[in-house]
């Protein structure tokens, strides 16, 4: 059996739902399914997303960020598009209600970010009443990724079934960032992680998690067309590979990019 977790809600929405949202929810609906046959996490992320074609790969260029994030910035403290959000929600979560290859409902990637800070409050907590209301049978959550957001973080500490949260920090802080969210004594599951040029790495995360029996998904399989073998903000005129990459196992014909990282993955995965 196949488990999922869909970051959806941040990314995904009223831009493309306005005069059509059953042809945009339906569309949803069938991505999803493609994504639990395969095992895939549905994401998106622009800050002002307008209607325009898909960004081609750039030599040199990480390109994650280049994706459209819908509602994007002011629509997603625009409390007009929230009844269009809240049918959304609840349309996927009640389509995939009980459906045993989603693990859970990760509802909104990284609330503040882009310099809304507490600007994005309102619609975090409107995203856990629509999905409490729903009330499915899969957990809930929000993850946790920037400290200094008190009042966010607080909220989705508390309203969060599983404690979900992102590091791309070395050893000594993501150790300290466990022990903090253990003290709420909920299930924790690190959905983004390794970053080997911040000194996030498998060799250094993946012990520290397994010893806290924290479930992990770290950014980035194959070198793609989002060229996230590149670091953020740190551009390659050339084009050519980086010495270290950033995310990412496999070259695109498969073959890893350190065999001693898969090998690890490995062994410390069939370890029990």
């Amino acid at each position: 059996m196949n488990s999922i977790i869909l970051v959806f809600l941040a990314f995904l929405g009223p831009l493309f739902m306005r005069g059509a949202p059953n042809f945009f929810s339906d569309s949803v609906i069938s991505l999803v399914r493609c994504c639990l046959a395969v095992g895939r996490t549905v994401q998106n992320q622009d800050l002002s997303p307008t209607r325009s074609a898909a960004l081609r790969p750039q030599g040199g260029l990480q390109l994650n960020s280049g994706w459209m994030q819908d509602p994007g910035n002011p629509a997603s403290k625009d409390t007009a598009n929230f009844p269009q959000l809240e049918t959304y929600l609840k349309d996927i979560l009640e389509t995939f209600d009980g459906d045993e290859r989603v693990l859970l409902w990760d509802l909104y990637n990284e609330p503040g970010n882009s310099g809304k800070g507490n600007e994005s409050m309102a619609l975090l907590k409107n995203v856990f009443t629509w999905a409490k209301e729903v009330n499915p049978a899969q957990p809930v959550s929000v993850g946790l990724w920037n400290w200094d957001l008190i009042d966010l973080n607080i909220y989705q500490a508390l309203h969060s079934d599983v404690l979900t949260y992102h590091c791309y920090e070395g050893p000594d802080q993501h150790t300290r960032i466990i022990e903090l969210l253990k003290t709420h004594g909920l299930p924790m599951i690190c959905t983004e992680y390794m970053a080997r040029t911040n000194n996030s790495t498998f060799k250094n995360s993946m012990p520290i998690l397994k010893e806290f029996r924290v479930g992990a998904i770290n950014w980035g399989l194959v070198s793609g067309k989002t060229n996230t073998i590149y670091a953020w903000n740190t551009p390659i005129g050339s084009g050519e590979e980086p010495e270290v990459w950033f995310h990412d196992i496999f070259r695109k014909d498969g073959t890893p990019y350190r065999q001693d990282e898969v090998d690890l993955i490995q062994k410390l995965n069939a370890q029990k």
